[in-house]
C-alpha cells in the first residue's frame, strides 16, 4: 500500500474511459483540457502535499482497518480529533488550492455516512451491508483513489414525491434487480469534483416512505462504468480569454460542476450499500450532513483566508497601508474564525457510534450551515472594498492585451501603481477569482439549504424545555400552553 504521488494520481485519471462532456465535445483526457484541467491540479496539490513533510500530517491518517498510512480523505472518523483534523484539513485544502476540491471531501463524508448507516441497516435487516462496505474500503485505500460524493437528484416537480413524477426518472432509482447486482437510471446533478474522481460514491437524495423503495439506493461506481455520461456544466471561468495567463491564477485549483446521466447503469453487489431500505434513507442523509457542516465551516475559513491576503496585497499594489483597513479586516477575521469554531465545536460536542465511527453534533452542524451561507459573502464584500474597482469583473485588460505586440506597453504603463502593472493586475484577478468568480464555490447551497438547516435546528432547538426552565425561574405554577392554531 503506498499513497500515490500528483504524477501517479493524473495517471490514474488519463488511464479511464472518457465520458466527461462539455460544449459538446467529449473530453478525452480530463488532465489537459481546458475545462477540467484546473480542477485535476488542484486535487492533484493534495497528493502531492502527502509527501510534503510540512503537510502530511495534515492530509494522511493511519487505517483502522489495516493499520497502514492513507489519504486523510479515505478514513473513517472515529473520534472528536479525527473531526476536528477534518476542518483543519478542509481549511489547508483551499489555502492550498484557492478553491473548492470537491472530489474528495463529499465522496468522503458520503463514505462515513454508509459507515455508520449500513451497521445500523445491518443490525435492524440482518443484512451485510457493512462488510461489504469494509471490503470496498479497503480496497480504495490501498488503491489511493478520489472518490467523489452524488446526492442531489434533478427532483422534478418539487411538490410531488419520487414516485408521483411524471417521469419517474427525476429521482435516481432501481429499474431492476438480479442476482449478482441491480441497474440503476436516472440523474444526479450538480456534483462537483466528478472529473477529477477515479470513483463517484452515490447517496439517496433524501428521506422515503416505501412508496418510493426503488430510489433509496447508495452504492460507489467507478466515474468510467458503461452507459454513464457526465456533462460538465457551464462556469464563468469559460468566458475568461487567455486562460493559460494570469487571468485565472495559475497556481490555484478550479471549480467542476456536472449532470450525471445514468442510462441502465449495472452496479455488482458488492458495491451495494442500500438497495430499498426506505427507512434508512433519512438516516443516510443526516449522517451525511452533520460531518459536512461541521467541517465546510473550515473551508470556507480557509476561502476567507484567501480573500483577505488577495484583499491586502491588492491594497499595497495600489500603494495602501494594512492599517488603513484594520475595521474591515477584523470583521473578516470574526467572520473567518466564526464558522471555524463553530465546526469545531460540533466536532468536539459529538458522540461515538456502535460502529465505531464519530458522530458530530447535529444542531451545531446546522447553526454552522447558516452562518457559511452568509459570512462568506460578507467577507467578499468587504474584500473588494479594500482592493479596490480594479478588482471587479471587467474592470481589468485581460493577459492577451496585456501580451498584445501594439499596445500591450500601454497596458501595462497605466496598469501600474505602487507595483508593476502585472503584479498588480495579478493580485486582483485573485480578488475577483475568489469572490465573484470562477475560485467561489456554492456556500449558499452548498451542502443542502440553509433554510433546509434552519428545519433541523428548529426541531434540535429543545423549545418546550426552554420554556419550562423559564417558567420555574418566573416561579409560574400556572400551565401557559401553546395556543391552538385558529382555524
Amino acid at each position: 500500500m503506498a499513497l500515490k504521488t500528483a504524477d501517479q494520481y493524473k495517471a490514474s485519471l488519463r488511464a479511464m474511459r472518457p465520458n466527461v462532456h462539455k460544449f459538446g465535445q467529449l473530453i478525452t483526457d480530463v488532465t489537459a483540457h481546458p475545462a477540467t484541467k484546473n480542477t485535476v491540479e488542484g486535487h492533484a496539490a493534495l497528493f502531492a502535499a502527502q509527501h510534503d513533510p510540512a503537510a502530511k500530517d495534515l492530509v494522511t491518517t493511519v487505517s483502522h482497518l489495516t493499520g497502514e498510512p492513507i489519504s486523510r480523505y479515505l478514513s473513517i472518523i472515529r473520534t472528536a480529533d479525527d473531526m476536528i483534523a477534518n476542518c483543519r484539513m478542509k481549511r489547508f485544502a483551499f489555502q492550498l488550492t484557492g478553491t473548492c476540491t470537491g472530489g474528495r471531501c463529499v465522496g468522503w463524508t458520503a463514505l462515513n455516512s454508509m459507515f455508520v448507516t449500513t451497521y445500523e441497516c445491518d443490525q435492524a435487516m440482518g443484512t451485510s451491508y457493512h462488510l461489504r462496505l469494509v471490503e470496498w474500503l479497503k480496497d480504495a485505500q490501498a488503491r489511493d483513489i478520489t472518490v467523489a460524493g452524488a446526492l442531489t437528484d434533478p427532483k422534478g416537480d418539487r411538490t410531488k414525491k419520487p414516485s408521483q413524477q411524471d417521469d419517474p426518472d427525476m429521482n435516481l432509482r432501481i429499474v431492476e434487480r438480479r442476482p449478482d447486482g441491480i441497474v440503476l437510471r436516472g440523474a444526479k446533478v450538480m456534483i462537483c469534483g466528478v472529473a477529477a474522481a477515479n470513483e463517484i460514491f452515490i447517496l439517496p437524495g433524501g428521506a422515503y416512505d416505501d412508496d418510493d423503495k426503488d430510489y433509496a439506493v447508495a452504492c460507489v461506481i467507478p466515474r468510467d462504468i458503461k452507459n454513464l455520461t457526465i456533462v460538465e456544466a457551464r462556469h464563468p471561468s469559460d468566458d475568461r480569454e487567455g486562460k493559460d495567463g494570469f487571468d485565472i491564477p495559475v497556481t490555484c485549483g478550479g471549480i467542476t460542476q456536472a449532470y450525471l446521466f445514468f442510462e441502465d447503469v449495472f452496479v455488482p453487489n458488492e458495491r451495494v450499500f442500500m438497495c430499498g431500505e426506505a427507512q434508512f434513507a433519512k438516516a443516510a442523509v443526516f449522517n451525511f450532513i452533520a460531518p459536512y457542516r461541521s467541517a465546510i465551516g473550515g473551508c470556507v475559513a480557509g476561502q476567507g483566508d484567501n480573500k483577505i491576503g488577495a484583499a491586502i496585497l491588492t491594497a499595497r499594489a495600489n500603494g495602501l497601508s494594512a492599517k488603513v483597513f484594520q475595521t474591515k479586516l477584523s470583521q473578516m477575521y470574526v467572520n473567518n474564525e466564526t464558522t471555524f469554531a463553530v465546526g469545531v465545536a460540533a466536532s468536539a460536542l459529538g458522540k461515538p457510534h456502535a460502529s465505531g465511527a464519530w458522530l458530530p453534533d447535529l444542531l451545531l452542524a446546522n447553526v454552522n450551515k447558516v452562518h457559511v451561507a452568509t459570512l462568506p459573502y460578507q467577507t467578499s464584500l468587504l474584500a473588494q472594498d479594500i482592493a479596490g474597482g480594479i478588482a471587479e469583473t471587467g474592470c481589468m485588460p485581460s493577459t492577451i492585451d496585456f501580451e498584445s505586440p501594439e499596445y500591450g506597453h500601454l497596458v501595462k504603463k497605466y496598469m501600474k501603481a505602487a507595483v508593476s502593472g502585472e503584479a498588480r493586475a495579478r493580485a486582483a484577478r485573485l480578488v475577483e477569482w475568489a469572490t465573484i468568480g470562477a475560485g467561489v464555490p456554492g456556500c449558499m447551497h452548498g451542502g443542502g439549504s440553509p433554510d433546509g438547516a434552519k428545519l433541523v435546528i428548529n426541531a434540535l432547538s429543545g423549545l418546550e424545555a426552554k420554556v419550562e426552565n423559564a417558567r420555574r425561574l418566573a416561579g409560574i405554577k400556572e400551565d401557559i400552553p401553546e395556543p391552538a392554531k385558529k382555524k
